[in-house]
């Protein structure tokens, strides 16, 4: 099997759609028109039949390297051969403006830095995740192919050949010399098919970088990981679908949380819960439109409640609310890992902690971004009631077991910061609402959490009721100021989660399984890595503590373990590899507030030791 590992890719896009290419400068995931349509390009989860779009020297013995260009989402990937060095650099424009019909485009111009190099190209899609059948045709200055319900151009400066379902190329550039190649959607099948000149691309391509320059520039962050913030936020930036202000998880469906297991999801949906907490990432470094646009998103979604009803976990990204989850069994997955899954039942599922997750975005936007509307917080007053009602039942939780629910402490810990910021922004704006009825609900939760939550033979608090498990959500819990970082009952729960698997705790060479991954008893066989944002949680609640050697310890070694352009998946495995879909919005938002929050205390702090 050719798959590349998760590790070793990287990501551009337009803020309608993501392409991941990896070190070799195959594009192996793409979809078309936007985040959540069908693959055209899908060899990460079928390296036979998936489709790819690659550019490579034809010696295929190549070193290869990526990066970005500074400040930007354009990516470059370099060739290091005897006969020269290369580079491909990929890039994908922006609209004119929202709403445009102007289609997405993949732009990748090969350039010979030194020598004379002999590249080959290779193009294959897989319409419709490799189910449907398509036709090519080659003419003049392209490459065109029809399915039934897409078509593709691939505009070449290079004579093609057919291939199986696809073209090829064999070429040779000089030294200095760049040739530039376009993929992109037809809008009609007898559109007229032109080549881009070289001056174009030239513009397109200063177009593009001056757009991510300019966004990156009103980042207000300036600390010691400047440069990994700044990452993390183009990806999160990158991640947003433009139309609606929705934030998709990751660009990807299915990338495996367990090689040859069965946990492989969708992630090209927006998370209530994800994206409020993208939010609150993004507010922390003075990123305010992206959070303006991610508040007309929920009003919307809020203007759409029955008359007593709750959100739902996951949207489609315009707003959708049908996920029907359904098996592509004709794909191998990722390194055999099946099945492979498109569209995400958690739609389904009751998720209570998405309420607290919501307010506390709009709190915080509404106290650094811009004043809220009297609608939506009309909207929000009727949801901070549903929550008042429900909060008390069981649910899947943060984690979406897929088994029984539970009276996961979690899910209560978020309806009390979900009362607790209601009340808050109603104080603050002078917004009517019952705030006795709030406010005995709140500290209803509150004393529940502290009698029903802990476990007295841990000494910790648990993941669920009558639990002895632990679950690193409760880290939460002095991130979201439910209880002093220095209490007692929060520092034995910090150290019951710091100690290894071993001791029956959730560490793992410095890095934070979600909860005991050899019982997890969430409907699903046992098995998988340990999950980045809950690492970057531990880090938080430490440096809450005041444990600043600790936890800038721990920041250092998962800074390390970012790929090679400062990218995370979901999950990590024992070896260091990635696993889970990629990059993640989650993972990217807990490194942007664990590294503010480490920055500011560093900064005060005095004596200092090294931790070994």
């Amino acid at each position: 099997m050719g798959y590349q590992p998760i590790n070793d890719y990287g990501i551009v896009g337009d803020l309608q759609t993501a392409a991941l290419i990896g070190k070799d400068g195959s594009v192996d995931w793409l979809c078309l028109p936007r985040f959540d349509s069908p693959s055209v390009f899908a060899a990460i989860l079928d390296d036979l039949k998936g489709g790819r779009f690659k550019m490579a020297p034809a010696a295929n013995t190549a070193k290869c390297e990526q990066l970005y260009k500074p400040g930007t989402n354009i990516l470059v990937t370099r060739f290091f051969t005897p006969e020269g060095v290369g580079e491909v650099l990929d890039f994908m424009p922006m609209r004119p403006k929202v709403g445009s019909r102007e289609p997405s485009r993949l732009i990748r111009c090969v350039r010979a830095v030194s020598g004379a190099l002999s590249f080959r190209l290779e193009c294959t899609p897989g319409f419709n995740y490799a189910r449907d059948t398509h036709r090519t045709h080659v003419v003049s200055g392209a490459a065109l192919f029809h399915s039934s319900e897409l078509s593709l151009a691939l505009i070449s400066p290079v004579p093609l050949q057919p291939m199986d379902r696809g073209v090829e190329a064999t070429f040779s550039i000089q030294e200095s010399e760049t040739v530039t190649f376009v993929l992109r959607p037809m809008l009609n099948g007898s559109e007229k098919i032109t080549a881009a000149s070289e001056i174009e691309m030239d513009e397109v391509l200063e177009e593009t970088a001056q757009y991510w320059l300019r966004w990156i520039a009103k980042c207000s962050y300036t600390g010691r990981w400047r440069e990994m913030v700044h990452r993390s936020a183009l990806l999160l930036e990158l991640l947003t679908y433009e139309p609606t202000g929705a934030i998709v998880a990751a660009p990807t469906c299915s990338l495996p949380e367990l090689i040859g297991g069965e946990r492989n999801w969708d992630y090209r949906y927006n998370w209530v819960r994800d994206a409020a907490f993208t939010i609150y990432g993004l507010l922390r470094i003075g990123l305010t439109d992206e959070a303006s646009r991610f508040m007309t998103w929920m009003e919307e979604r809020c203007g759409e409640l029955a008359e007593n009803g709750g959100l739902q976990t996951v949207y489609a990204i315009d707003g959708r609310s049908d996920l029907h989850e359904e098996p592509l069994d004709h794909l191998q997955g990722y390194c055999a890992s099946r099945p492979v899954r498109a569209g995400n039942g958690a739609y389904q599922q009751l998720q209570l902690d998405i309420y607290g997750a919501l307010v506390d975005a709009v709190y915080l936007y509404n106290k650094y971004g811009a004043p809220i509307s009297s609608e939506l917080w009309r909207d929000l007053r009727r949801l901070i009631d549903w929550v008042c009602d429900y909060w008390q039942h069981p649910d899947h939780g943060i984690w979406e077991i897929r088994g029984e629910p539970r009276q996961h402490v979690h899910s209560k810990l978020m309806c009390w910061v979900a009362l607790d910021r209601g009340l808050r922004l109603a104080e603050k704006r002078s917004f009517p609402t019952d705030r006795s009825r709030w406010l005995k609900c709140r500290d209803q939760i509150y004393e529940e959490i502290l009698t029903k939550g802990w476990n007295e033979e841990r000494q910790a608090f648990v993941q669920s009721y009558g639990s002895s498990s632990l679950d690193a959500s409760v880290l939460m819990m002095p991130l979201v100021f439910f209880m002093s970082p220095t209490d007692p009952m929060m520092a034995k729960t910090v150290d019951a989660i710091s100690k290894s698997v071993s001791k029956r705790g959730l560490l793992r060479d410095g890095r934070v399984f979600r909860y005991d991954p050899t019982i997890p008893g969430d409907g699903l066989p046992p098995g998988e890595g340990t999950f980045n944002m809950c690492t970057f949680w531990l880090v938080e609640a430490l440096t809450r503590m005041g444990r600043l050697d600790e936890a800038q310890w721990l920041f250092e070694k998962m800074l390390a373990r970012a790929n090679h352009l400062g990218l995370y998946s979901e999950q990590t495995g024992p070896c260091g590899e990635a696993l889970g879909n990629f990059p993640q919005a989650f993972t990217h938002m807990g490194l942007i507030s664990a590294a503010f929050n480490l920055d500011r205390a560093l900064g005060t702090s005095q004596d200092r030791k090294i931790i070994s």
